[in-house]
């Protein structure tokens, strides 16, 4: 078999490049049809019942609670927003992700004094008005989440356990009463209204410096459980611990990731050998943490005529443990 011309050789430059094939379904990028809920597989009850995260999502959605999934990376705790997002047709999920220098701030809004300042300076020769605040003011995650709507939107904040010690106590107010206020706007006056952009690339009028909620957004907190939270957090959420999915839910998610591969090669026996890398996967996980997504990984290459089972170097590389065991 002749070997494809867009590879690195380490030799002479060549433009086989702009063959190189297209990327995983899940590393596209500006796909507007891209949707991230679909290839998300809940795990059955063995009694027939909806399993706990259907249960645990509907129950949130009744009592208009936080979600707290906890579970090791890779286990599909973000996938389950972007899936509820999906079936209820919610729209696009609003994701803050969390780093140690996250604050509540952040989540709600940005103000761009400086900008603001300069702007005004440059406009100082010709009009002594003030550009417009709203122009300076972009909504976070959270403020725009709590927008008032007829219908909520779904709010991801991810990773909260990288968040410093304060953080969740912090959200605890936001979240009680569904309101927060922008101070700048505040100070124009409970009537003033102004055009401010969202976090999604939308824009709203805003009246006044406050802002209510009508339809509490559906909020789901992710944990990779490496800290605890404060008690006062836990109480105001419902808490779901998931575990790594097993052969048959793995199956399944390979199924729909490689659904077009499949439909476009209906002889191929990608799922044979998607089981051989399940059971070998399976296996290497009790011994170290890996990730759903290392698995797909390994099937793609599969797809690519690369069988990483028969290549333990690069399968060591693609299979290699998040804890760096």
């Amino acid at each position: 078999m002749n070997k494809p011309s867009w590879r690195f050789t380490g030799r002479e430059a060549h433009t086989g490049i702009e063959s190189l094939p297209p990327p995983p379904s899940w590393r596209c990028f500006g796909d507007a049809n891209r949707t991230r809920g679909g290839t998300y597989r809940v795990r059955l009850g063995e009694d027939g019942r909806p399993p706990e995260e259907v249960e645990l999502v509907n129950a949130a959605l009744l009592l208009r609670r936080p979600l707290l999934i906890t579970g090791k990376p890779g286990t599909g705790k973000s996938s389950l927003a972007y899936a509820v997002a999906s079936e209820l047709g919610l729209g696009e999920v609003l994701r803050w992700s969390i780093t140690t220098r996250s604050t509540l701030h952040d989540g709600l809004y940005d103000y761009d004094a400086i900008g603001r300042l300069q702007d005004a300076n440059l406009r100082r020769k010709d009009d002594d008005t003030p550009p417009a605040i709203g122009a300076y003011l972009r909504l976070g995650p959270l403020g725009t989440a709590l927008l008032p709507r007829t219908t909520p939107r779904v709010l991801l904040v991810d990773e909260l356990d990288k968040s410093d010690v304060d953080l969740p106590n912090d959200l605890l107010h936001v979240f009680e009463e569904g309101e927060y206020e922008i101070r700048e706007l505040s100070r124009l006056g409970a009537k003033h209204s102004e055009q401010v952009q969202t976090s999604d690339g939308a824009s709203t009028t805003l009246i006044g410096g406050r802002v209510q909620c009508d339809a509490f957004p559906i909020v789901f907190f992710t944990s990779n459980g490496e800290r605890d939270f404060p008690p006062a957090f836990l109480r105001r959420c419902l808490r779901l611990e998931v575990a790594p999915p097993d052969a048959q839910v793995l199956r399944e998610i390979v199924t729909a990731h490689f659904a077009q591969h499949l439909a476009q090669h209906p002889t191929s026996d990608l799922l044979t050998r998607a089981d051989e890398l399940i059971t070998q996967f399976i296996t290497r996980r009790e011994r170290m943490d890996l990730s759903t997504d290392q698995l797909l990984n390994a099937v793609y290459l599969v797809t690519q005529q690369v069988d990483p089972l028969s290549r333990p170097k690069l399968l060591e590389a693609v299979w290699k443990s998040l804890n760096n065991q």
